[in-house]
């Protein structure tokens, strides 16, 4: 056989032989199935996205939306993930628009929520047994909740949305960024992805759950006793705290909180709360918050936080003590979004920003108001009232603890 016959042998052969590739697999790190699942739906979730072109303008059916994947026998990662489970969330391009217009990138929304453990915490001090966790990095809470609150938030969802749209996601309201509903080992649970309002450089010494009510309004012994405890109204006040951030940063946060408390009371929406979380300068910063976010994480996380609308967090010694209104973009470079600095002698950093806007005052609350009514009286603060006047307490409350 000629040399020329034999090269040409060579060349058909290695024409028939296949090239294989194994695609390859995320693989999600999770204490807990659950949240192995999550991981897997938000990766999914995101990966399914990109493929989507992004509409100018939503339609009413994308309020409607869904998108649900079931899992039977997948043997990859049985560590954690099991082997079977569903997956279902709501509606994804109407979140995602918005977490755009948060100005979060789908990369670092997936990096945060996927590259690491998503840890639950204990801040759970109310009545709802809602299970807390929080993503690596410590962007992001996840919060379960009810399928009744998936009701509520799907009937506002349209002017929740209209509302980010006109403030241009510069707003105190939850920052609400996607939606699922597991299904794991035949029981389902319902998941709510929020931006968190506390920083991820500076620890918390103390937090507050406010509603400007003072009926049933202080922390258990129970509460107390934890390491981070969230108080509550009256404990504020027998602390004889004080928010003290100077006349031109009060007038400009009171005006953004009135604007959304106004659109909340527009919706018959109550019994939302202003968390609180104080900083005091004087202690150490804790810097085991960022001991899991590699350098390359925090490279990539300060390109995504350029913009002003973002949550920078520069720690520039030369910027700790300076009094910024809440609105000016060294503010937000300096403490994040939510981040106000001191302007008394202590040294502090407040983080507020309201929570829990799914209450609707419905019959359920409208007979509450009146069982509290007849129990404590009429003249009394309860927490269960009316909207506006709900509105109006919360706001006074709030101007009278701010300075």
């Amino acid at each position: 056989m000629s040399s020329g016959e034999s090269s040409n042998k060579k060349n058909k052969n290695n024409k028939n032989k296949l090239s294989i590739k194994i695609q390859k697999k995320k693989v999600f790190r999770a204490t807990e199935p659950l949240i192995a699942v999550f991981m897997w739906g938000i990766n999914y979730s995101c990966n399914e996205l990109k493929h989507v072109n992004m509409p100018e303008l939503l339609m009413p059916d994308d309020f409607k939306a869904y998108m649900k994947v079931k899992i039977d026998n997948q043997h990859f990662n049985k560590n954690t993930l099991p082997s079977h489970y569903k997956v279902k969330e709501y509606c994804p391009l109407v979140f995602k628009n918005m977490r755009e217009r948060f100005n979060i990138s789908d990369e670092s929304y997936l990096k945060s929520l996927t590259n690491g453990d998503v840890e639950p915490i204990d801040c759970s001090s109310g009545k709802s047994n809602a299970r807390f966790y929080a993503s690596y990095d410590k962007r992001y809470i996840i919060k379960s909740i009810t399928s009744e609150d998936v009701e509520g938030l799907h009937n506002i969802l349209t002017d929740y949305h209209k509302h980010i749209v006109e403030t241009k996601g510069n707003t105190l309201l939850p920052h609400l960024l996607s939606v699922f509903r597991l299904t794991v080992e035949d029981k389902e649970i319902y998941l709510l992805v929020m931006r968190n309002v506390f920083s991820t450089k500076y620890k918390i010494h103390i937090k507050y759950d406010i509603k400007g009510s003072s009926v049933d309004r202080a922390a258990s012994l129970k509460e107390k006793e934890k390491d981070s405890p969230t108080l509550k109204d009256n404990d504020l006040i027998n602390d004889g705290r004080y928010i003290k951030i100077g006349t031109e940063a009060k007038n400009l946060f009171l005006a953004k909180l009135t604007r959304d408390v106004d659109f909340l009371c527009s919706l018959k929406i109550m019994d939302y709360s202003l968390l609180i979380g104080v900083t005091d300068l004087d202690k150490s910063i804790d810097s085991s918050l960022d001991s899991k976010v590699s350098e390359e994480n925090k490279l990539e996380s300060d390109q995504d936080n350029l913009s002003p609308t973002e949550d920078t967090e520069d720690t520039d010694d030369d910027q700790l003590n300076v009094p910024t209104p809440p609105d000016s973009p060294s503010s937000k470079l300096t403490y994040g979004l939510f981040g106000l600095p001191s302007q008394g002698p202590k040294k502090e950093v407040y983080f507020m920003a309201l929570i829990d806007i799914l209450t609707h005052y419905g019959l359920k609350k409208r007979s509450a108001n009146v069982a509290k009514t007849v129990k404590y009286g009429a003249d009394q603060e309860i927490s269960t009232v009316k909207p506006d006047q709900y509105a109006k307490r919360f706001l006074d409350f709030v101007n009278k603890i701010i300075q």
